[in-house]
């Protein structure tokens, strides 16, 4: 399909993953992010700062698997490929959006810890409820504003060669390159987006969690040690699952590496909905607090239908 500017139809999409695959990912992330947030918002006790954190993340792995999957299933089920140049351009931003906010997101959960381990005296008031919402607004804010010239630039692009995307999905980088205006400054605002919202807080979450273990080792008491390493593992495997299939995306073409537009699609399957999935799935078999309320909220819901019988 040829267009001679930008495409009043919308892109058309490339799509061969497996169905069965996409809708059990979409299913269980959706059942556990609500079940984590319902839990946090059930539970009083749970209106503390690390879970405030916990909470928002799981708003944003709902929201980064609804602006994917959906689409995705449509493509492959009903055979819908044509996007809407609009609601193309609308995923993209929403997208970056959730992404970066959940990059900036495990920086403030590594500086959480950092501040209870390192400074548990100053923590309570260090960390309170009010700062951690302002600085979840803030980010907010500054994610918004920082990827508004985005707009601008792919309104800039022309279409003259094809409007076929090879992926499953609307991609800035690919839109770039399949327009018929390629040149490296239309990439220049993602290459500043990886940078300020990729880079910049692995940094930190790294350096936070090697100061925290540096800590953790002058604890004398083994319960202590064991405590502090156990909080930091369950972060650090959210962390994992977050940036290492993301790195793969970025990283493999760059470095000249040929791969399948199926593979392609199927590492950032891997990058992105896998993560949705599986972050409630950590906090709730690793975090005490929140597998002690859904243990409660399912027996208590169990009490209730055994009463209406």
């Amino acid at each position: 399909m040829v267009n001679n500017s930008t495409p009043e139809t919308g892109f058309v999409l490339h799509c061969s993953i497996m169905i069965c695959v996409l809708a059990f990912i979409y299913f269980i992330s959706m059942f556990g992010n609500l079940l984590v947030i319902m839990v946090i918002i059930l539970n009083p006790q749970l209106h503390a700062p690390m879970y405030i954190y916990i909470g928002t993340l799981a708003v944003i792995d709902l929201a980064n698997s609804s602006i994917l999957i959906p689409k995705m299933l449509s493509v492959i089920l009903l055979g819908s490929s044509v996007v809407p140049y609009a609601a193309c351009v609308l995923q993209i931003f929403l997208f970056l959006h959730v992404e970066e906010m959940e990059s900036f997101l495990l920086a403030f959960m590594a500086f959480d810890r950092y501040v209870a381990v390192v400074y548990p005296l100053q923590y309570p008031s260090a960390i309170t409820n009010k700062k951690v919402g302002i600085g979840i607004l803030v980010s907010n804010i500054f994610g918004i504003f920082f990827k508004s010239h985005i707009l601008i630039v792919v309104s800039e692009l022309s279409f003259c060669r094809t409007n076929i995307l090879p992926f499953c999905f609307c991609d800035y980088a690919t839109m770039v390159h399949v327009s018929c205006t390629e040149e490296f400054k239309y990439l220049i605002p993602l290459s500043a987006a990886v940078v300020v919202f990729g880079v910049f807080p692995l940094i930190f979450i790294l350096t936070s969690y090697t100061r925290i273990a540096i800590e953790a080792l002058r604890i004398s008491s083994a319960g202590g040690k064991s405590k502090v390493f156990s909080t930091c593992v369950t972060h650090l495997l959210v962390v994992g699952l977050f940036y290492f299939p993301v790195a793969l995306f970025y990283i493999l073409p760059a470095a000249g590496v040929k791969i399948s537009t199926e593979t392609h699609n199927i590492i950032f399957i891997l990058a992105n909905a896998v993560p949705a999935m599986m972050n409630p799935i950590i906090y709730s078999f690793r975090n005490k607090e929140i597998n002690k309320s859904i243990h409660r909220l399912f027996i208590r819901s169990r009490s209730t239908l055994l009463r209406m019988k």
